[in-house]
């Protein structure tokens, strides 16, 4: 761990402040959208449009570092997203804000694959595993930490946006100052989707709609707390919840899943999730059950897109597996741009009003669980001897993060003796 630090320190305070800056201008938009009077539709389109970008850019960011190179890239990524931050309270309009999202997903994914296939470089075999957990902490942990900044500036004013803005543009000055040598660059084709579905119809399956639980869980939580009424200490409290939540039960989950069948353990897990959300639907209106809920949705949700990963990796040669992984990205992708829209529509005041949220996390947990017992019947239990070893990924993650996750278990494999 020691060394991972000493090889990536910059790497990952970068992240860390990128991070900061980010969970700080979601929460933060979904609060000053309703002191500007959007409506909850409007703020699920300036929501949904983030992830827009962020699959955007996921598709086009290779590209970009082939020609021009990590340095250029993260430099004029991270710039644009932090005018665009400071540029929020200056154009209040959904359809503007929308258009900053769009920008803002696709920065933050080009500046994700950047970081990720960095910090490959700087890992080696045996330590690997380390430094996807450490870039895996400082995300969450940067996320968490932005939700305490909410209470330093007026939300109806300017600083807040100012601090996100300088925390994004002194993000990359120490990685582009540290003499750690830039990657060369590469990255798998990806697999057909239709071969994806036919391999694992529950890995595709889940990660669509894991999307869009992940998506309203990160876009909306924030317009439900404005629009419940909470204050900004109880929004952020209850926003960071689902975080430490995912913290705390990723790692525990992950031993769980390399001594069982996956399927009935994403099955217990979705539903766990499933029972948060109806926690938080008809018991809402206080405070802790409001926090249980967000805790149980969080840690329910997001070690489920490692274990889905982990699963699909069950039925793959090693070969095959980072050509799986941009198909697996790209289909949660699909579901997270769908999310805040069909999640906006149910808070509106006609339909259910704010509890909308958790009917839509619930359904699709439940959903998720449902479909995990159907396939149980469908296919034979591998012996979890036989199976990989779950690596936790944090849903963000792009194509790069993920073929790192898949190496480390194709290592942790080789280790134990499995095939290789």
């Amino acid at each position: 761990m020691l060394q991972v630090l000493s090889s990536a320190w910059a790497l990952l305070l970068g992240i860390l402040l990128l991070m900061v800056g980010n969970g700080l201008q979601g929460t933060l938009l979904g609060v000053r959208g309703e002191i500007e009077g959007f409506t909850t539709l409007e703020m699920s389109f300036v929501m949904s449009s983030y992830f827009v970008g962020f699959l955007g850019g996921s598709r086009m960011a290779p590209g970009m570092i082939r020609r021009v190179g990590h340095v250029r890239v993260f430099a004029a990524l991270a710039s644009f997203i932090s005018a665009v931050m400071i540029l929020y309270p200056v154009f209040t309009n959904p359809v503007a804000w929308s258009l900053g999202r769009v920008i803002i997903g696709f920065c933050f994914s080009g500046v994700y694959v950047t970081a990720e296939s960095w910090l490959n470089n700087a890992a080696s075999n045996e330590n690997r595993g380390q430094a996807l957990s450490l870039y895996m902490i400082v995300q969450t942990g940067g996320i968490v930490a932005a939700q305490a900044l909410l209470l330093v500036g007026d939300p109806a004013g300017f600083e807040t946006f100012v601090i996100a803005s300088v925390l994004i543009s002194i993000s990359f000055a120490p990685t582009l100052l540290s003499i750690s040598p830039t990657p060369a660059f590469d990255t798998a084709k990806p697999m057909s989707l239709a071969q994806i579905l036919k391999i694992s119809p529950l890995g595709c399956v889940g990660m669509f709609l894991l999307g869009g639980v992940f998506s309203a869980q990160f876009g909306m939580t924030a317009v439900y707390g404005a629009q419940v009424g909470l204050s900004l200490a109880q929004i952020s409290t209850f926003v960071a919840t689902f975080y430490i939540g995912a913290l705390l039960v990723q790692y525990p989950l992950g031993w769980i899943s390399d001594r069982m069948d996956r399927r009935l353990l994403v099955m217990m897990v979705a539903a766990c999730g499933g029972v948060g959300s109806i926690i938080g639907m008809m018991l809402g209106g206080q405070m802790t059950m409001l926090l249980i809920a967000a805790f149980l949705i969080g840690g329910m949700t997001n070690p489920l897109y490692s274990l889905l990963i982990a699963h699909t990796n069950d039925f793959l040669t090693h070969d095959d597996m980072a050509a799986a992984s941009g198909g697996l990205v790209f289909i949660n992708g699909l579901g997270a741009i769908a999310g805040p829209l069909i999640t906006g529509w149910l808070m509106g005041p006609a339909v259910f009003g704010p509890s909308g949220l958790f009917l839509f996390m619930g359904s699709l947990l439940f959903a998720l669980a449902a479909y995990a017992g159907y396939r149980m019947t469908r296919r034979r239990a591998i012996p979890p001897q036989d199976t990989g070893t779950m690596t936790p990924v944090y849903p963000s993650a792009t194509q790069v993060a993920v073929e790192l996750a898949q190496e480390v278990s194709i290592e942790a494999g080789r280790d134990d003796g499995g095939p290789a």
